[in-house]
């Protein structure tokens, strides 16, 4: 029996065109630390029609992870960077960093990121490093011109007053958004894309899906952030990038356009979020 399948939900109907997850952890352990073999992921999410990946490192360790899976798997890039939560406690931060620029300079790495500020998990002794962290991922970014991938937990505007002092990137990607319509505006006004998670299924959600119902159709990501994050029906269940039509149908059903409408724009607006194509996975198994 499939390794991937045994405990996890059904794959869902596969989408009417492809869709790329644009934010995930194929590297992070689940179900009493076992991974899931990443080829089978891969198979598993394009049989329904999620081709493409984004691996997202949030420490050295992963962020060297992904640039080498990156370097296997032709359907995945890479995204390399220090959380902010891990950069807060980190006692080597200036050689993090060195590491991230280094790293950032493969050709397999689209993005830096996950950086930015998570003000839930770090208290205000921590929010100084964090801060500082975030300034020089975006000034890696720019230097290499790669995607900014922001990550932004209850810290909405000391994040968009961080860009504007630091010079907002050509390219920036919100991840699994949590704001509202208004700060949605305000990423707009900055050249964000934003990219939704599983989050916005939720039924206390309402604010995500306002969000979404402003956000221009050439600026609408999805992403997983898998294992995390995984939508209705299977909340409270380890995500994977096949659930991502979960994700997809309920966001048109939102918009008001077809799932085919949706799963186009998407695949457009990455390609344009993360700096051009990269080719798709065909699956192998089903």
């Amino acid at each position: 029996m499939s390794t991937l399948t045994e405990g996890w939900p059904d794959a869902p109907e596969p989408l009417p065109a492809p869709v790329a997850d644009n934010h995930c952890h194929l590297d992070v352990r689940i179900r009493g630390g076992v991974s899931i073999p990443v080829d089978e992921a891969l198979d598993r999410a394009a049989a329904v029609g999620v081709t493409r990946t984004v691996q997202v490192g949030c420490d050295l360790e992963g962020s060297r992870w992904a640039v080498e899976i990156a370097r296997q798997q032709p359907s995945i890039v890479a995204a390399v960077a220090m959380h902010p939560n891990d950069a807060a406690r980190s006692e080597t931060l200036e050689d993090d960093l060195a590491e991230i620029d280094r790293l950032a300079a493969d050709p397999v790495v689209r993005a830096v990121g996950e950086t930015g500020l998570d003000y839930f998990r770090t208290g205000d002794e921590g929010r100084p490093r964090q801060q500082y962290s975030f300034r020089r991922h975006i000034e890696i970014a720019k230097r290499h011109d790669r995607t900014l991938v922001i990550h932004d937990r209850d810290a909405h505007d000391d994040v968009l007053a961080i860009l504007d002092d630091e010079g907002v990137p050509d390219r920036v990607v919100m991840h699994c958004f949590s704001g509202d319509a208004d700060f949605a505006r305000r990423c707009l006004d900055r050249g964000a894309h934003l990219s939704f998670a599983g989050t916005v299924t939720f039924k206390n959600a309402e604010n995500l899906r306002e969000a979404l119902r402003v956000t221009p159709l050439d600026r609408v990501l999805v992403e997983t952030d898998a294992p995390f994050l995984t939508p209705m029906p299977h909340r409270g269940e380890p995500n994977a990038s096949f659930l991502v039509p979960h994700t997809v149908r309920f966001m048109a059903d939102v918009l008001g356009i077809g799932v085919e409408e949706l799963c186009r724009a998407i695949d457009r607006n990455t390609d344009e979020a993360f700096g051009g194509q990269w080719p798709s996975r065909v699956a192998t198994v089903t």
